[in-house]
């Protein structure tokens, strides 16, 4: 029952991500943000894996594979989506290209895991991405009009990271101890998103109640807790279906932000809602023919 669960309790939390954003957002640089985030959750993965003895990597390969997840996987991805944001890109424009993402899963998941993505998988991703797209089109119109290249290639850039090292995490971290190995992550994460703050930005970060609140729940609450279920998700099963949840994310936060912010939420909307529910399920129930 608890297992079953897991993949609601991800999309959940990762959703308050953008929650967290938009709260810190007029009160930090953007990288400057994210290395305060990584270097306070390599921090606190690290007295984890003391506390409980967890084995680290061992050898320099083991090392070097889980640096590039975490390059991969939080700087290039969260990098990128931040940076395009805070530098104009419209948010409903960065979450239709973020939404790629599981679709490339797919389509790379064969070619580089040997994972067999049905036609079931494939309905089901379709629905899903079709689904976010209700859900997000009321912004769309609007931010079309808004684009310029610079954010756009940068959020292009994010969406393959999160791509990538969730098949890298998945080729290379299967025996890997997801705490110890989610320090080393974001060790890595920090090691490339450091020298990039120091060279773009100020450093600015106020002692606001909201930048504080931002960086304890992004660092404690989305990268060791949402983080270390993606792991254990992406380890327990194929990459596609692990993809597809991000699909939920739109909706979760379409209504976060009509709860918290007093936004509309449609009847488009909704039934966006329900499509992209019903593809995540299509897309994530296992069968004899599915592959693990």
């Amino acid at each position: 029952m608890l297992a079953r669960a897991l993949p609601l309790f991800f999309v959940l939390i990762w959703s308050t991500g953008f929650i967290a954003a938009r709260l810190v957002t007029p009160y930090a640089d953007p990288l400057t943000f994210l290395c305060y985030r990584y270097l306070l959750t390599a921090a606190a993965f690290v007295v984890i894996a003391i506390a409980v003895g967890a084995p680290w990597p061992h050898g320099l390969r083991a090392w070097t594979n889980a640096l590039v997840a975490g390059v991969l996987l939080q700087g290039i991805y969260l990098g990128g989506v931040f940076w395009a944001v805070n530098e104009g890109l419209p948010a409903g424009v960065a979450a239709l290209v973020v939404g790629l993402q599981p679709l490339l899963t797919a389509a790379l998941a064969f070619p580089l895991l040997g994972e067999t993505v049905g036609t079931r998988k494939w309905v089901g991703i379709a629905l899903g991405f079709g689904g976010a797209m209700l859900v997000l089109e009321p912004r769309l119109a609007v931010d079309m009009a808004e684009l310029s290249p610079g954010p756009l290639l940068a959020v292009f850039a994010a969406m393959l990271g999160i791509t990538l090292g969730t098949i890298w995490q998945k080729r290379t971290g299967a025996a890997a101890d997801i705490r110890t190995n989610a320090a080393v992550q974001f060790i890595g994460a920090a090691l490339m998103t450091t020298p990039v703050a120091l060279w773009l930005e100020s450093g600015r970060f106020e002692t606001t109640w909201q930048a504080w609140t931002g960086l304890l729940w992004s660092s404690l609450g989305l990268s060791v807790g949402a983080i270390s279920l993606l792991l254990f998700l992406i380890r327990r099963g194929s990459v596609a279906s692990v993809a597809s949840l991000f699909y939920l994310v739109p909706p979760v936060v379409a209504v976060f932000a009509y709860l918290l912010f007093n936004e509309t939420l449609n009847t488009l909307q909704i039934i966006g809602m329900g499509v992209a529910v019903a593809g995540v399920a299509i897309a994530s129930r296992t069968g004899r023919a599915a592959v693990a």
